[in-house]
């Protein structure tokens, strides 16, 4: 068994980093990961297009996390750059069934860990601005200014956690490290 799957938290950064916009979850996560000490209990992964697996192996595990946070860019027709919290029943319809014809939908399995796994669900996303139709790396602006808006609102949602491990420092959730740039 993988280490994350005994962790009180997972984020999950969701996206493909060469197709735009795509790309914000895996931006959240590096950023996360590079501003910010996180608590022990809360594991900080860039799954790419790769969160189904994940997910599916959570739902048969016995062990789960107490909440799972996705990070993920979604067209809902809002202003490009804008993060926002979306329920799993108000995921656009291209989100839905996303990646595969022959796969279990994302939706089903995030629904699955909600209500037969007790596990809290959150997704958080930003409204895109372009997703290329080829390969076309890179955020566009709005989406890149967007990421602090998108850790901030994760960070809020880790210090509403009352009982992460003791030896976790919340204090330095809301100051980021030195950047090494």
């Amino acid at each position: 068994m993988l280490d994350y799957y005994e962790k009180r938290v997972l984020i999950l950064g969701c996206g493909n980093i060469l197709f735009g916009d795509d790309g914000f979850g895996p931006a959240v996560v590096e950023y996360l990961q590079k501003h910010y000490d996180l608590p022990q209990d809360v594991a900080v992964i860039d799954v790419g297009s790769g969160v189904r697996e994940i997910l599916f192996n959570l739902l048969l595990s016995e062990i789960k996390p107490q909440k799972i946070i996705i990070v993920d860019a979604i067209d809902a027709g809002r202003k490009p750059g804008e993060v926002f919290e979306v329920a799993i029943e108000d995921l656009p319809k291209n989100k839905v069934d996303d990646f595969s014809m022959h796969q279990i939908p994302t939706s089903n399995l995030l629904r699955e860990l909600k209500v037969l796994g007790q596990v809290e669900v959150k997704l958080i996303a930003a409204q895109v601005e372009n997703i290329p139709e080829m390969v076309q790396p890179g955020l566009s602006n709005r989406l890149s200014e967007a990421i602090p808006a998108a850790c901030k609102m994760i960070l809020s949602d880790l210090s509403d956690l009352s009982d992460l491990s003791d030896s976790s420092d919340r204090s330095n959730l809301s100051d980021p490290k030195r950047s090494i740039l």
